[in-house]
């Protein structure tokens, strides 16, 4: 699988916590070269150490890593999410090498304009379903401690990773229709900023999506599916799995198929 990229984007990491599948994450990191690398939002996941910190040893590395990758010659940009939101105060600094903005306009090497956001700021236009918030809260904890036990059983048996909760996203109706009114929504703001496209995470659902000629990427997460949105030297987006089988999830459609065409890549 190829693993040199113009740019690379990734989100929703929640270094800190027991559900961050940072040891994944560094071996991808190490495995890559990229000109770029966007951290879009829940990088450190600030809430939920006010609680409770699990920052061991491999979440470290990870933080290690990105600082070596941006003191070698890799453009680092970090987007505050909603859970590292402490660093939004920062937007337009430049921190050990690391861009910090609010957003940002990201230029492909075939000439679109993507905006890029974490994607909380949806959450005020798009009314969260009750079982998603159950999937944010005490579920959604239960589901990915569930999720570890089931990997590790698994990974004993020579499988692959596989994510209970993007299992239950892509199956629970409810889930489903909440899912589609964030993409939705992120759409109509690039089309409405007459752009060709939104990056953003936040949901924890790599999938691409079009309309009217524009193209909704969401990078994923590294809790529950360790994926990474990722640009190659001639501009294609493409959604890859990273754990013991590294794979392509898929590719942008092609633009001559631009016309309503989703591509949810989670199952």
């Amino acid at each position: 699988m190829q693993t040199t990229f113009r740019s690379v984007f990734i989100s929703d990491v929640h270094l800190g916590t027991k559900a961050c599948q940072a040891t994944h994450l560094l071996n991808f990191l190490k495995n890559i070269q990229t000109d770029t690398l966007y951290l879009v939002g829940d990088i450190i996941d600030l809430q939920e150490m006010q609680h409770k910190a699990h920052f061991i040893d491999s979440h470290h590395q990870v933080v290690d890593q990105v600082l070596s990758m941006a003191r070698t010659g890799t453009r680092v940009v970090f987007i505050p999410g909603n859970h590292d939101a402490f660093f939004r105060k920062f937007a337009g600094q430049t921190l050990s090498g690391i861009e910090i903005k609010l957003n940002d306009r990201h230029k492909t090497a075939n000439g679109r304009t993507f905006h890029v956001s974490h994607g909380d700021e949806f959450d005020q236009m798009v009314k969260i379903s009750p079982i998603m918030l159950a999937i944010g809260d005490k579920a959604h904890g239960l589901m990915l401690s569930l999720n570890q036990w089931i990997n590790r059983i698994r990974r004993f048996a020579g499988l692959p990773y596989w994510s209970l909760a993007g299992y239950l996203k892509s199956h629970i109706g409810k889930a489903k229709e909440f899912i589609d009114r964030f993409e939705t929504a992120a759409l109509k703001s690039a089309k409405n900023q007459k752009l060709d496209g939104y990056i953003c995470g936040h949901i924890h659902f790599a999938s691409f999506k079009v309309k009217d000629s524009v193209l909704y990427c969401n990078d994923g997460d590294w809790v529950e599916h360790c994926t990474a949105l990722t640009e190659s030297a001639s501009g294609e987006m493409s959604l890859i799995h990273w754990s013991e089988n590294p794979k392509v999830l898929a590719t942008e459609p092609a633009i001559e198929n631009w016309e309503d065409v989703p591509e949810a890549v989670n199952s």
